[in-house]
């Protein structure tokens, strides 16, 4: 059991690169851009690449899309051999496809293990997204303090969030990635009596359930958050 555990914390400490872009639908073009972004999925994956994975945006944020494809890393994505990571994201010359779109913005990403992001979209339909811009200085705290609400929500029987760090593009400076396998599920927290939660939260680190938010707050200028499905 202890190895088990073990590996799962080896895998999510692990950092690989992701691609990660928003897109936004322009008007009356939802369902068209839907149907381009799954073809590239499948030619993609023809093509020998790890799958890609798209969030369909339900509510919060201004995005339609968020689409995670891993790249490996730079020289990979760069070399002859990754061409086709380069495929997915079109030219700005492909006037088709910007016919489609009126925003979208690219992050480069550290993130887990390509096995847990494929897993964790696998095994669920409904995911919470948090994006955040840490204060001043306050960028390697932030993911400490996300780190300790893994512990937490594991603590009370909840899935952990994926990390990921943002090393170009954008203006963010982390983003997490939590699945459910609806949004009921994503709701149950709701019904963990105070006692786990407070038990849970100090172990996790923090003075207490109700210091959780506080704390989070207290390390960012801006969070967006944002829940939606999976698009198949």
């Amino acid at each position: 059991m202890s190895i088990v555990i073990l590996l799962a914390s080896q895998a999510l400490n692990a950092q690989t690169l992701y691609k990660v872009t928003l897109y936004r639908a322009a008007p009356g073009e939802l369902l068209p851009l839907i149907e381009n972004l799954k073809e590239r999925v499948n030619n993609y994956e023809l093509l020998g690449g790890n799958k890609p994975y798209i969030v369909r945006h339900s509510q919060g944020d201004q995005w339609d899309f968020m689409v995670y494809e891993h790249i490996s890393d730079y020289k990979f994505y760069y070399s002859r051999e990754g061409n086709f990571n380069r495929i997915f994201t079109p030219h700005y010359s492909d006037v088709e496809f910007y016919k489609l779109v009126s925003f979208h913005e690219t992050i480069y990403s550290e993130g887990p293990d390509y096995k847990l992001v494929a897993q964790l979209f696998e095994n669920n339909s409904f995911f919470h997204v948090e994006m955040f811009v840490a204060l001043p200085g306050k960028q390697g705290e932030l993911i400490k303090q996300r780190e300790m609400e893994n512990v937490y929500l594991k603590e009370i029987g909840r899935g952990e969030n994926l990390i990921f760090t943002v090393d170009q593009g954008g203006y963010w400076d982390s983003f997490t990635l939590g699945g459910y396998r609806d949004i009921k599920h994503f709701a149950e927290s709701a019904d963990i009596p105070l006692g786990v939660e407070e038990k849970a939260a100090i172990k996790a680190g923090f003075k207490g359930v109700n210091y959780i938010s506080p704390y989070l707050r207290s390390l960012i200028a801006m969070h967006h958050d944002t829940l939606g499905g999976k698009v198949e």
